[in-house]
C-alpha cells in the first residue's frame, strides 16, 4: 500500500503542522493538495467499508470475524481511481462555478459514487435515515449489497446519475446525449477500459461530430486505464501511450495524459489536466458563441493511467493483488474465516486514518467537507442528473391537422409515417425556442418518410461539408448517424436529462439496441420505487420499414422482435402500439409525447397502404385499445357470430381485412365478427398491465367461446403469452411472423408466413364448427387463389393486379 504521508514528510511535518515547500509542482497549493487528499482516504475508507462492513464502521474496536458481512459483494479495482476523480471534479466546480454531472462507465464502481454523495451530503439529504455521523456510516456499509439494500452498480438510487453502468459501453453516447442543448453544462463521463473494448463505447467516440459549442454543452472524456478486466488485461491498458493517444486524436479530441502511483503528484498532474481541459472547453465555446471559430473543435479529453485497486493490499498468499486483476472485484476474499486476512484488511483501512477523517461522532472533518460543492453544483444533486425536475411539456401541435381524409374505409392510400413526418416538423417548429425536442435516425429520415422535418431543422453535423450535401448544417438538430446504438443512447441521455424526443429506425435492427431498450425499461421500473426521482418524458421508439415489407432487403431485414424483448418489462413502463393507419398513428405519436416514464414502441410501416378509419373513428378507436369493424363484418349479436376475425399490425389488418371480404363474398351465410387492436397490452389482463380490458370488454369483442383467427404483425408467442388469463384463451388461432422470409413480394411475405387473407380465410372456415363438414370446397377455392397469386409472382416478378391493387367493397 502507497503510504501519502510518507511521501510528502517534506512537504508536512507533523499532523497538525504547517506546510512547507512541496517537492510536487502544481496548480494545488500544499494545504489544498493534502486536503484534498484526506478526501480522497475518506472516499476509499467508505468505499472498502461498504464492501466488508457489518459493524464496528469507523474502527472504534479491533475488527473481529463477527463484524465481517457474511457476502462480500462489490468491487474495488476501479473505486479508488473514481474517487480521486470525484474529488478533483468538484475542485473545479468550485473554483469556476462549475454546472457538472459524473457518469460513471465502469459500474461496479458503485461503492465510490455513494462513498462520494455521502461525502458532499446529498446522499442523506435524499435518504435521511443515512445521517452524516456514525450511525449514517454503518447505515450506508449495511445496506451495500445487501438484501432490501442499494445494488453494487452506479444505478438508479444513486443520486447524481443518469447512467446504470451495469451493461458496459454506453456511457459516452449518455454523456452526448445529455449535453446536446444544455449550453452550460459539463457532463464528465468515464470510461473503463474494460469497457473501452465494447462496440457501442468504440462508435461512441465520434460525438464530436455532432456537438455543436455554440448551443451545446460540453462532454469531457476521462478514459481511465488501469490495466485489467476481470480476469486479464485490457487492450488500451496494454497499448503504449502514443497508440491510445493516437485512437483519441482521430476522433477529434486533444489528449492530456496523467500516469503514475504516487499520490502527491497524481493530485498535481490530474489538477492540471483538469484546468487545462476545462480552460479548453470554455475557450472552444465562448469563439463559437462569439462566431470567430466554425467547424468540428478538438476537445479536451484525459486518459487516466493509476493501478487497479490503487493503495489497496499489494499482495495475498504470495501473488501481487494491486495493480493486478486480483484487484477487480473483493482483493481479501476470506476476511471472515482468516485470521491473516481480517488483520489485512485493518490494516488496510486503517492506513486512511479514519480517527483523522472523522470526528468522535462520525462527521466529516469541516476542513474536508468544505471541499465539496453546495447545493446543487454538488454532482448528486445537480438537476440535469434528476432531470424530471427541469421537464416541461413539449407544445405539440393539434395532431388532427395532419389528418387524412377518409371517406371510405379502405380505399384511400397514402403512406402513414408521412403524415407522422408533418407533425414531427411542426412539433420542432413550435419548440424551436424551447429547443428540446429531437429527432434520433439512423440514416434512414427520409426513407422512413419523416423527411419533412428538414422543412424546418437540418441535419447535424460538426464536420466538413461540401455542396452537394443536402440539409446538412452545424447548427441542425435532426441526428443521423448510421449506429442504433448512438442514436438511442443519445436520446436516452436527452431524455434523463429532461428534454423529449423520438427514436425511428428499421424494425429489425432496432434489436441492434435492444438490450439498451431493456436497460433503459429497468432503470424507468426502478425510478417508480423512488420518490424523489422526478417523472421523465417517456421513451418512443417508431419502427418502421417492417418485416412484411422488407421484401426488397429479404430475411436479414425481417425481424419484429422487440416486441417479444419489451413484454417481458413490467406492465407499468411498456407500450405497444400497432396502428394500422395515418390517422391512429397520429392518435398514438400524440399520446406517446404527453406521455411519461413509458418505453413505447410504434410500430407502422412507411410504404403506401389502405386507410381506414376519419379522425373521428380513429381517435375513439386509440382511446378503446381495440374495437369491433362493425362495417367490416355481418354478425348482429354473440349468439351468432361463428369466427371473429382479429388483427393487430398495419399487413396484418390489411389481410385480415381482405379475408373479411373474401369470406362475406364466398360464404355469405357465415357470421363474421372483425376486431382490430391498436394498443397490443389491452390484451393483458388488468393485473398485468393498466390497459389491460376489464374482463366483461374483452368478451364483449371476442365473444366468450367462439374461435378467434388472429393475424399479428410479429411472432404469435407474443399473443399467446399476452392472453394467458383471459377466457378460452385456447381459442385464438394466431398466424404472425414465423422467421420465414426472403427477397420476394408483400403478397409472397404473408403467405411464407401462414398469413395471407386466403390462409387467414381458410382457418377461419375450419375452426367455424356451425360450417363443419361443409367447408372442404370452399377451403379449396381459397388454396386454389392463393395457389394462383404464387404461380404469377413467379411468372411476373410481381404480385397480381387482384391482390396488389385490392381495395374494400360492401359485400
Amino acid at each position: 500500500m502507497f503510504h501519502f504521508d510518507r511521501a510528502i514528510s517534506s512537504a508536512v511535518d507533523g499532523k497538525g503542522a504547517e506546510p512547507r515547500a512541496s517537492p510536487h509542482v502544481g496548480p494545488l497549493s500544499d494545504d489544498l493538495l493534502l486536503r484534498m487528499h484526506r478526501y480522497w482516504q475518506a472516499a476509499n475508507y467508505l468505499t472498502v467499508g461498504q464492501i466488508y462492513l457489518r459493524e464496528n464502521a469507523l474502527l472504534r474496536t479491533l475488527l473481529s470475524p463477527e463484524q465481517i458481512k457474511p457476502r462480500l459483494l462489490g468491487h474495488w479495482g476501479t473505486s479508488p481511481g473514481l474517487s480521486l476523480m470525484y474529488v478533483h471534479l468538484n475542485r473545479l466546480i468550485k473554483l469556476h462555478d462549475a454546472n457538472m454531472i459524473f457518469l460513471a462507465g465502469p459500474g461496479h464502481g458503485g461503492p465510490a459514487v455513494l462513498a462520494n454523495v455521502y461525502l458532499e451530503g446529498t446522499y442523506s439529504e435524499i435518504y435521511p435515515e443515512v445521517t452524516r455521523d456514525t450511525d449514517g456510516i454503518l447505515h450506508l456499509f449495511r445496506q451495500f449489497s445487501t438484501p432490501g439494500g442499494v445494488p453494487s452498480h452506479v444505478s438508479v438510487p444513486t443520486p447524481g446519475s443518469i447512467h446504470e453502468g451495469g451493461e458496459l459501453g454506453y456511457v459516452l453516447a449518455h454523456a452526448f446525449g445529455a449535453a446536446f442543448d444544455n449550453p452550460d453544462l459539463i457532463v464528465a463521463a468515464v470510461v473503463g477500459d474494460g469497457e473501452a473494448e465494447t462496440g457501442p463505447l468504440a462508435g461512441s467516440w465520434k460525438g464530436t461530430s455532432f456537438l455543436n459549442p455554440a448551443r451545446d454543452g460540453a462532454v469531457l472524456p476521462i478514459l481511465h486505464l488501469n490495466g485489467y478486466k476481470i480476469g486479464g488485461p485490457t487492450v488500451l491498458g496494454r497499448s503504449p501511450d502514443r497508440d491510445v493517444r493516437a485512437l483519441l486524436e482521430g476522433s477529434g479530441y486533444q489528449v492530456h495524459l496523467v500516469e503514475g502511483d504516487d499520490p502527491p503528484q497524481m493530485h498535481q498532474d490530474l489538477a492540471r489536466a483538469l484546468d487545462a481541459s476545462y480552460a479548453q472547453i470554455r475557450a472552444i465555446q465562448q469563439s463559437a458563441r462569439d462566431g470567430a471559430r466554425r467547424g468540428q473543435q478538438r476537445w479536451p479529453a484525459i486518459v487516466l493511467r493509476s493501478p487497479k485497486g490503487w493503495t489497496g493490499p499489494t499482495e495475498l498468499n504470495g501473488l501481487a493483488v494491486e495493480g493486478t486483476f486480483r484487484a477487480h472485484q473483493v482483493p481479501l476474499p476470506n476476511v471472515k474465516n482468516d485470521r491473516r486476512q481480517l488483520e489485512m484488511l485493518e490494516a488496510w483501512m486503517r492506513s486512511y486514518h479514519p480517527e483523522d477523517l472523522f470526528d468522535a461522532d462520525g462527521r466529516l472533518d469541516p476542513q474536508l467537507a468544505d471541499l465539496a460543492p453546495a447545493g446543487d453544483r454538488r454532482m448528486g444533486s445537480n438537476p440535469h442528473a434528476n432531470g424530471g425536475r427541469l421537464l416541461t411539456g413539449l407544445d405539440l401541435p393539434p395532431y388532427r391537422n395532419y389528418a387524412v381524409e377518409v371517406p371510405n374505409p379502405g380505399v384511400e392510400m397514402h403512406e402513414s409515417t408521412r403524415q407522422l413526418g408533418k407533425y414531427l416538423r411542426d412539433i420542432y417548429a413550435q419548440n424551436a425556442q424551447r429547443a428540446n425536442f429531437r429527432l434520433f435516425c439512423p440514416d434512414e429520415i427520409d426513407s422512413n418518410r419523416l423527411g419533412d422535418v428538414f422543412e424546418v431543422e437540418n441535419r447535424c453535423f460538426q464536420g466538413a461539408r461540401i455542396g452537394i450535401d443536402d440539409h446538412i448544417s452545424a447548427s441542425g438538430r435532426v441526428m443521423e448517424v448510421l449506429s442504433e446504438h448512438l442514436c438511442q443512447g443519445w436520446l436516452e441521455g436527452y431524455l434523463l436529462s429532461g428534454r423529449h424526443g423520438l427514436f425511428a429506425t428499421y424494425e429489425s435492427f432496432a434489436m441492434v439496441s435492444a438490450s439498451m431498450t431493456v436497460q433503459h425499461a429497468k432503470w424507468l421500473e426502478a425510478a417508480d420505487q423512488l420518490d424523489w426521482r422526478a417523472s421523465l418524458a417517456s421513451l418512443n421508439i417508431l419502427l418502421t420499414s417492417t418485416c412484411w415489407r422488407q421484401d426488397h432487403n429479404g430475411f436479414s431485414h425481417q425481424g419484429p422482435g422487440l416486441i417479444d424483448v419489451m413484454l417481458s418489462k413490467r406492465g407499468t413502463v411498456t407500450g405497444i402500439y400497432l396502428p394500422p393507419d395515418a390517422n391512429t398513428l397520429l392518435c398514438v405519436a400524440d399520446s406517446c409525447f404527453r406521455s411519461r416514464d413509458q418505453v413505447n414502441l410504434i410500430v407502422i410501416d412507411k410504404q403506401p397502404e389502405l386507410q381506414w378509419l376519419d379522425l373521428n373513428a380513429a381517435v375513439d378507436h386509440f382511446a378503446r385499445g381495440a374495437g369491433i369493424w362493425p362495417w367490416a363484418g355481418n354478425d348482429s349479436d354473440d349468439d351468432r357470430v361463428d369466427v371473429v376475425l382479429a388483427s393487430a399490425g398495419d399487413t396484418a389488418t390489411l389481410e385480415t381485412m381482405a379475408a373479411a371480404w373474401w369470406l362475406r363474398h364466398n360464404v355469405p351465410d357465415l357470421r363474421i365478427r372483425v376486431v382490430n387492436v391498436i394498443d397490443l397490452m389491452c390484451l393483458a389482463t388488468p393485473e398485468v398491465h393498466p390497459h389491460g380490458l376489464s374482463e366483461a370488454e374483452f368478451v364483449r369483442l371476442f365473444t366468450a367461446d367462439r374461435p378467434v383467427i388472429f393475424a399479428f404483425h410479429g411472432y404469435q408467442r407474443a399473443i399467446h403469452q399476452i392472453l394467458h388469463g383471459r377466457v378460452n384463451a385456447e381459442r385464438f388461432h394466431v398466424r404472425g411472423y414465423q422467421e420465414q422470409g426472403t427477397t420476394t413480394t408483400p403478397f409472397v411475405m404473408v403467405a411464407l408466413n401462414g398469413m395471407s387473407r386466403y390462409q387467414l380465410a381458410a382457418e377461419a372456415l375450419r375452426r367455424s364448427p356451425r360450417l363443419r363438414g361443409q367447408t372442404e370446397r370452399l377451403i379449396q377455392r381459397s388454396n386454389h387463389s392463393l395457389q394462383r397469386a404464387l404461380d404469377y409472382t413467379v411468372e411476373h416478378f410481381e404480385d397480381m393486379p387482384e391482390v396488389r391493387n385490392w381495395v374494400w367493397s360492401e359485400p
